[in-house]
């Protein structure tokens, strides 16, 4: 099998000049018994978190601070687990792909899932949401295999962006309770910036679908 060719990683975040430091604070000073496989699964359990938190929360609203919670521990393993890989050498570039991407596929699903399971978001666009986010994954896999680019991040956003809305949408679910007036097509409140994150997740890959197969095409390859 053919070596995977380098790439370039970008990830161009509004909250970079936060979280960048950040991690490398992280990576530099991780006990040596931590290693990026440990945090790979710590960011699974995250996403469990969330869709435990998400699903209880029917029963009880205080378990959305344990879906928050699960985004904050999702966000420590899933963006530390290369970090550290980096800062000590120990890279795998194959495995640490293919982990990587299929890890955050089932992260992707597992929360988005719970969060159509809550009594606060319907169902239906949840899903509609996670059909934009695994469109965007397949455009980002991609890109990386035909242009050797992996971006991470679109105008300013990126997955750290996406989890700080959500657990911002979590605090005002909580404290708002559920709503008892519906939208039409028996639609939330809640289900509005949802929506709207669907939408731009979906405009941003035909887009970006478009504008690389029109690039492919003047190269004839």
């Amino acid at each position: 099998m053919a070596d995977l060719k380098p790439h370039q990683r970008i990830n161009d975040i509004l909250l970079a000049p936060l979280e960048k430091p950040a991690l490398q604070w992280l990576a530099a000073n991780m006990p040596a018994w931590v290693n990026p496989d440990l945090l790979t699964g710590i960011g699974i359990l995250g996403g469990v978190m969330t869709f435990f938190g998400y699903w209880l929360s029917n029963y009880f609203p205080l378990m959305l601070w344990i879906a928050s919670l699960g985004f904050a521990v999702n966000w420590f393993g899933d963006s530390l687990d290369g970090t550290l890989a980096r800062h000590r050498q120990i890279e795998r570039p194959k495995y640490g792909f293919f982990l990587d991407h299929t890890v955050d596929a089932f992260n992707e699903v597992l929360i988005v899932i719970g969060l159509g399971l809550s009594p606060y978001v319907t169902f239906s666009v949840a899903c509609l949401a996670l059909i934009g986010y695994l469109l965007m994954s397949v455009l980002v896999d991609i890109r990386t295999y035909i242009n050797g680019v992996f971006q991470l991040s679109y105008g300013k956003f990126g997955p750290t962006e996406v989890r700080v809305i959500l657990i911002l949408l979590n605090t005002v679910m909580f404290f708002w309770g559920i709503p008892e007036a519906k939208l039409p097509l028996g639609l939330t409140i809640y289900d509005l910036p949802i929506a709207f994150i669907a939408s731009i997740l979906g405009i941003l890959f035909a887009v970006g679908s478009i504008q690389n197969a029109v690039e492919l095409a003047k190269l004839n390859e």
